[in-house]
């Protein structure tokens, strides 16, 4: 039984589904792509559509299972359930202004004109805060829609916000905050579901390992305690005696956030010799 999963065919959260399905293991039949291109070692295949599609095509049936942007399903409203977030291809819809207005509050938008490609999204932000604007859906180049009198403000996705410098605009209202999905079709049979499952275990593994490093230290065996305050790890860490009386290995799992803040307390409890390793997957 082969699960179908439908893919954006090109763009950032393109590269980064690819990027993840790699790492997964899933290793596609054909270098040349086409529309639906099986995987060669496991039982899916993938579908490439315009991000606007995926939402409906799992609705639908005609994919089982999709990877797609937050803002692309809220704004589609399909019957579709959301799996898991994915955690990359994070951006954010907002309301953007031209850089020389006054702001001071959404009540700005009252009888104004907003340009936008996500008019449901907008429609329900200005519905619960009784604002009364008029909205003008377009495709394509939404940030050029004030520097030529189309609109007097957008409702666009912003990433880092260059865009709208570039287009003299300054952003004033978050409405919300996207990443990729994982959706489903409400009604996979059992085969389909125990390949989801696996599919999911495998990236579950890989988000695991995100942001972490596994180190592995010399330490003076009357500090261990003190050092297993300092590196609690995923249970604790592990620890194996060494040739030279008196000491011992400790290797565990730290968060990278941390990871200077944790290798000046080491030092200071008398760790010598610490290796970083970076970690690929991690089953939990």
């Amino acid at each position: 039984m082969t699960l179908r999963i439908a893919v954006q065919s090109k763009g950032r959260l393109f590269e980064e589904t690819m990027e993840l399905l790699q790492e997964s293991g899933i290793k596609l039949n054909n270098k040349k792509r086409t529309l639906l291109v099986p995987a060669t070692d496991f039982p899916i295949e993938i579908l490439f559509l315009r991000d606007d599609d995926i939402p409906q095509a799992v609705a639908t049936g005609v994919a089982d299972i999709g990877i797609v942007g937050e803002n692309e399903f809220v704004e589609k409203n399909e019957k579709a359930s959301i799996v898991k977030r994915l955690g990359f291809s994070k951006c954010r819809l907002s309301l953007a202004i031209p850089k020389d207005e006054k702001y001071e509050g959404n009540k700005w938008f009252n009888n104004k004109k907003i340009a936008t490609s996500y008019p449901h999204i907008l429609k329900q932000y200005l519905e619960s805060n009784n604002l009364n604007a008029e909205i003008h859906v377009i495709t394509g180049s939404v940030e050029i829609s004030p520097s030529i009198g189309l609109a007097d403000a957008i409702f666009d996705i912003v990433s880092s916000g260059g865009t709208l410098v570039s287009n003299r605009l300054t952003e004033v209202e978050v409405v919300m905050k996207s990443e990729a999905l994982l959706i489903s079709n409400s009604e996979l049979d059992e085969e389909k579901k125990n390949v989801l499952n696996e599919l999911l275990f495998r990236i579950e593994a890989i988000q695991a390992a995100q942001n972490k490093k596994y180190i592995v230290l010399n330490a003076p065996e009357d500090k261990v305690q003190d050092i297993f305050d300092v590196l609690p790890g995923m249970r604790s860490p592990t620890v194996t005696p060494l040739a030279t009386t008196g000491w011992c290995s400790v290797q565990s799992v730290v968060d990278e956030k941390r990871f200077w803040e944790i290798i000046s307390k080491l030092k200071a409890l008398g760790a010598e010799g610490i290796l970083v390793l970076p970690i690929e997957k991690m089953i939990l």
